[in-house]
């Protein structure tokens, strides 16, 4: 996290779905990419309160939460991300989101700073957008083209007419909503056709799948 910061990413999305990851390591990812001035969110891996606080209390910036097929789903989620009166989430001033004190005003500044998105993977979630995207204070809705790939029965196609269909009428709801479209792109092709379709918030593949193509390059030499 570290190096893909002082690379110069604007931000990082660390993973808590997918993989062993815990909280420990989550945090000691948001100080490592802090440090070089990085923002970095935390995909959770459910719409759980729990998680949801968790994460937020490492002094992420924001919170991604997967699955999200409805608009009470969604609502769920903002809530527990907000602290009151916008939403439920829990306070502790002596966790790293609170500075480890006590502040009058941090609720209040936490409920402005923090990013709170969603992902839309499934059939129900793309057929629920438009209500989902009526609630208040969510600010990103990412795209899962690869579960989207499963649901619509062509696993891992993220580039089938299938899945393009409807990741274009999900990306121009998102964006009529005034709402930032999030997505994975895979190359520069790609990455230029989402930037034209209006995809705000872009995600360069993941850093072990930059690991292996880079390592399997250097494999191939030896031939």
């Amino acid at each position: 996290i570290n190096i893909l910061a002082k690379a110069g990413l604007d931000f990082v999305l660390i993973d808590m779905e997918h993989g062993p990851m815990d909280f420990v390591v989550a945090q000691r990812m948001v100080l490592a990419a802090e440090v070089e001035g990085c923002e970095a969110i935390i995909r959770v891996p459910r719409n759980d309160e729990t998680d949801i606080l968790r994460a937020l209390d490492t002094g992420a910036s924001g919170v991604i939460v997967p699955h999200i097929e409805s608009a009470p789903d969604c609502k769920s989620a903002i809530s527990y991300m907000k602290y009151p009166p916008v939403g439920v989430r829990g306070f502790s001033p002596y966790a790293r989101a609170g500075g480890y004190t006590s502040r009058a005003d941090h609720t209040v500044l936490e409920n402005a700073r923090l990013i709170t998105g969603i992902i839309i993977e499934g059939k129900f979630g793309f057929e629920n957008l438009a209500s989902i995207l009526d609630t208040p204070d969510l600010d990103l809705v990412y795209i899962g083209t690869y579960d989207l790939s499963v649901a619509l029965g062509v696993p891992g196609e993220t580039r089938n007419k299938k899945v393009i269909d409807y990741l274009e009428s999900s990306v121009a709801l998102v964006r009529r909503s005034g709402k930032a479209a999030g997505c994975l792109f895979h190359d520069l092709k790609e990455l230029d056709y989402f930037k034209e379709i209006g995809i705000k918030f872009l995600t360069y593949k993941v850093d072990a799948s930059v690991l292996y193509d880079g390592f399997s390059f250097v494999r191939d030499l030896k031939a």
